[in-house]
This record gives structure tokens, sequence and C-alpha cells, in this order.
């Protein structure tokens, strides 16, 4: 491990105290763990306190957790995972927070810390159903205004819930229920009888 990456931990570890589960060096990246209820608190120390300066938010994404390690993970489902900058320092961060209720997932919403975290919290919402507490426009932002359910949750049907077609009788576009059977699709491997063999 790099001495650049040590003193990043120490400087996390040091600023950040007991607002953080973990700090995790692997694969040249830290990775800290954070509260749900201290994460904006902790944003802001990340981008206010000079020995850290993360000033720019540079991704923001949902996970779901659900069927992670083969169904062997124990813990909350869903996160809100940032990826930060310092340009200061040259250096980078990822930021896991976990949502503590499964039915009903919330973290606070970092726009106050990072505008640009506006649009990356939406396509959260749109896709996990993360809500953002404090975000004030959180609407979807990938899927129509129409749309049922969160299409990158793991339980999540692959043919989804409703189809779109256009109705030439009532002249718009119409939402019904899906038509294609559900079913499992495997792949058909066909050979020729000398397959692998002489010419």
């Amino acid at each position: 491990m790099s001495d650049r990456l040590v003193q990043l931990a120490a400087n996390l570890e040091k600023v950040l105290g007991k607002r953080v589960q973990s700090i995790e060096t692997a694969l040249g990246e830290v990775t800290i763990v954070v509260n749900a209820d201290a994460y904006l608190e902790s944003a802001m120390l990340l981008r206010d306190d000079p020995s850290l300066a993360f000033e720019q938010l540079i991704d923001l994404c949902g996970v779901d957790y659900q069927d992670y390690k083969e169904g062997q993970w124990v813990g909350q489902r869903f996160a809100a995972v940032s990826h930060l900058l310092s340009l200061a320092h040259n250096w980078r961060l990822r930021v896991r927070v976990f949502a503590p209720d499964d039915s009903y997932p919330v973290v606070a919403s970092l726009t106050s810390v990072w505008a640009v975290a506006n649009w990356f919290e939406r396509e959260a919402f749109d896709l996990y159903g993360i809500l953002f507490d404090g975000h004030e426009d959180l609407r979807r932002i990938l899927t129509d205004y129409g749309f049922i359910g969160h299409p990158f949750r793991k339980d999540f049907p692959i043919s989804g819930n409703v189809e779109m077609r256009y109705d030439p009788e009532l002249k718009r576009v119409v939402y019904q229920p899906v038509t294609i059977e559900a079913r499992e699709i495997t792949p058909r491997i066909v050979r020729e009888e000398q397959y692998g063999g002489p010419v």
C-alpha cells in the first residue's frame, strides 16, 4: 500500500471518527462506509476539511445487494455509493452509505454539498427506488412517469410489469400488462456430425 493511501486513511479516521463504520484500502483505492445518520455531515467534512479537500463529486450510484455473494450477504440491501476527487491532494475516495430500512430506503441528499449530485440521485431513485431526503426535485429521470417499479432492483421482473404501444384507434400511446410469457431462455447448441474431426 502506498504512503499516500496510508496518509489518506489516517486523515479520514482523524476527521470523521465515529461517523465511519469502516475504512478499507484495496486495489489502490480507499473505501469508507459511513453511518446513515452522519452521511450529510460526513460529506461536508470531506469537502471542507483542508486535510481531505474533496471538492468534486465524480459519481453517485445506487446498489442492490440482495443477491450479492450468491445470497450470502448479511446486511442492508440498498446503498448509495459516491466517488470523490480531491484536486488539491490528487486522491480519490469511494463513500458507501447503506439505507437503514430495506422496505423504504432513505438516505440524505448531497445536493447541498455538491450540486452535481442532483441528477445522480434522481437516477439512483429512478432505477433503485432509493429516496434522498432533502433533494428538491426527486423525480424519475430515465424511465417515463407512468413506469411501475425500479428496473435495477434484483427482484424486478426481466420482462417488466407493463408494456407500451401505439393504439391506432385511440391515436395515442397506451399501457397494458406485459403480454410476453415469462420463460427461461437456454441457448441451443447445434454441431455438425464431423465437428472438430478431420476435414
